[in-house]
């Protein structure tokens, strides 16, 4: 008797049978919040010790983007708010995991063309939509990474569906099947295993889910649970909260980019400051006498305020984010139209770059446009995307010059009616050698070919400090070991940065190579590059060497070699 009392003081589980449109802009938005939450640990999944793990960030400013397409939209239908929700997050894709993620919402929005509202049954099948998109946007699809998560998540809701569960009842198998697959990446993909973590990507996308479920279920607000390397957070799983509305459409009211002069300026501080005051999507790059600052705020005084204290501010620019957003559009086709007066050239490139010395350099070798970007700041799709509609020809190469820029830079050409070609350049090295090639009389065509090839004949170093510990392929680091890697892979890890630097030239078998080009970070001066291109040149007396500020953030040094 007393245990049919306590039954039914328990509340009934919420039921839901049908989602508008302003229900798919809540849940989202919830969704948006609860991965912002978690991007930081999301971005700690790194594979490699590197410090510049931006998967959570990458994903969480995709769905940012999303969210801001639709935040004033009243609009019912919930195809309109999906097919909205599907261009902002295109548009305002960042790396390969928010182009991935953006495709999944792409998929969605087909699945719910047209359709006023949705039941359970409609979701699985705009899921199974999700699914396909997600997997035709790379080229070699692997597994163990976000698109399992993806497979793994839809195919849950379509045998929810069939149970005839609502749509509490298969988010949650959703979210349920997005834990598991995302707890066996590591048995699919063995450099995950090595690593001591799960995918990423996939984490992030479970985490996206997880958040939808918790507006579904009636939770809201952001009760940040601590998430392992080895898996999603138990959250969605705990008993519901507080009832309230999602306020993700509240923030990041504006943008705000200035120059700060001074002196003894310390770049991890003073971003550190700014993102403890609120600042979202918080950028701050230069030296130690004058950063860039981008973030966005609620309170752009405040910002502003704690600028003016450390030095003097130049070139302020304060954006209303909807604003900007709705004048996007005219803005483009006046630039448009300005630039068909113009004299055009038969080709022009667009590059991105990270780092003050790196961007002399492209800017020297004649690229007309730089998106700034690259390890830890992946540049948009619209970045891109603007870079090339204001390049002056009909006939744009990118040079993506990072792994993780080159799906985005892709994803332009669907979006332009210029001609555009993708340059697989994966680091600044091999970006240059491309843009070194680049001939201002010849054709379209023949541009492209000589830039591709161009690419294949750089190889790659780059000296970093390892971000935590870990063994990778045989080679066990520290946190706050230096590292060495070789076009992209971990290959050398010790205590002493030039006994690293040494034995990574030795792994590079370097008297096979004539001409090798240092290009030294913002953390170092001129006078230990010297020091280390010396002992470099005394080890390897053939070597062309040349030493150049290339003011890159993180790595002390990037290493090319041809």
């Amino acid at each position: 008797m007393q245990e049919q009392s306590v039954r039914a003081a328990r509340p009934r589980p919420r039921r839901i049978s049908v989602f508008d449109g302003q229900d798919l802009k809540k849940a989202m938005s919830a969704g948006a919040e609860w991965l912002e939450a978690h991007k930081e640990a999301i971005n700690a999944l790194n594979v490699f010790p590197v410090p510049d793990g931006d998967t959570g960030s990458n994903m969480s400013a995709t769905m940012q983007a999303a969210i801001r397409a639709i935040v004033d939209s009243s609009e019912t239908s919930a195809g309109l708010i999906a097919s909205k929700l599907a261009h902002g997050a295109l548009l305002g894709a960042r790396g390969n995991s928010g182009v991935i993620l953006s495709q999944t919402l792409r998929g969605l929005a087909h699945g719910l063309d047209k359709k006023t509202t949705f039941t359970a049954a409609e979701l699985a099948n705009a899921l199974q939509e999700a699914v396909t998109l997600a997997y035709r946007a790379v080229l070699k699809p692997v597994e163990g990474t976000i698109l399992t998560v993806v497979r793994d998540s839809a195919e849950a809701a379509r045998l929810s569906a069939q149970r005839g569960d609502d749509l509490v009842g298969l988010m949650h198998e959703v979210v349920m099947a997005a834990r598991q697959s995302v707890a066996r990446t590591p048995g699919l993909l063995p450099i995950l295993k090595q690593a001591g973590v799960v995918d990423a990507g996939g984490q992030g996308f479970c985490t996206l889910l997880e958040g939808i479920l918790r507006y579904i279920r009636g939770e809201a607000g952001v009760n940040i649970v601590p998430m392992s390397a080895n898996g999603a957070s138990a959250a969605a799983d705990e008993p519901p909260v507080k009832k309230g509305r999602v306020t993700v459409e509240e923030e990041f009211g504006y943008e705000v980019v200035f120059l700060l002069r001074g002196n003894n300026l310390n770049v991890d501080e003073i971003r550190q400051h700014i993102i403890d005051m609120g600042g979202v999507s918080t950028v701050v790059a230069g030296d130690e006498k004058l950063l860039k600052v981008h973030t966005h705020t609620l309170t752009p005084g405040k910002i502003l305020d704690y600028g003016v204290s450390l030095g003097s501010l130049l070139d302020i620019n304060i954006e209303n984010l909807q604003e900007q957003s709705l004048a996007y559009a005219a803005e483009s086709e006046a630039e448009h139209a300005a630039e068909a007066k113009a004299e055009q050239l038969s080709s022009a490139v667009v590059a991105v770059v990270s780092g003050k010395g790196f961007e002399k350099v492209f800017e020297g070798l004649g690229v007309n446009a730089i998106v700034p970007g690259g390890q830890s700041m992946n540049p948009s799709i619209e970045e891109l995307l603007a870079a090339v509609e204001a390049a002056p020809s009909e006939n744009v190469i990118i040079l993506p010059n990072n792994g993780n820029v080159i799906l985005s830079a892709q994803q332009v050409a669907g979006l332009t009616q210029k001609q555009i070609y993708v340059v697989p350049s994966e680091t600044l090295p091999q970006g240059i050698a491309a843009m070194s090639r680049f001939n201002f009389e010849a054709d379209f065509a023949t541009n492209c070919d000589t830039m591709k090839g161009a690419v294949k004949d750089i190889q790659t170093a780059e000296i970093t400090t390892a971000v935590r510990t870990v063994q990778i392929g045989g080679v066990r680091v520290r946190e706050g070991d230096y590292i060495g890697l070789i076009n992209g892979n971990l290959a050398v890890a010790g205590q002493d940065m030039e006994q690293v630097i040494q034995d990574t030239l030795q792994r590079m078998n370097m008297e096979r190579y004539e001409i090798v080009t240092l290009y030294y970070g913002a953390d170092i001066d001129e006078t230990q590059a010297q020091a280390t291109a010396q002992r470099m040149k005394e080890r390897y007396p053939h070597l062309e060497l040349q030493v150049v500020d290339g003011g890159q953030p993180y790595y002390a040094y990037i290493l090319s070699a041809e």
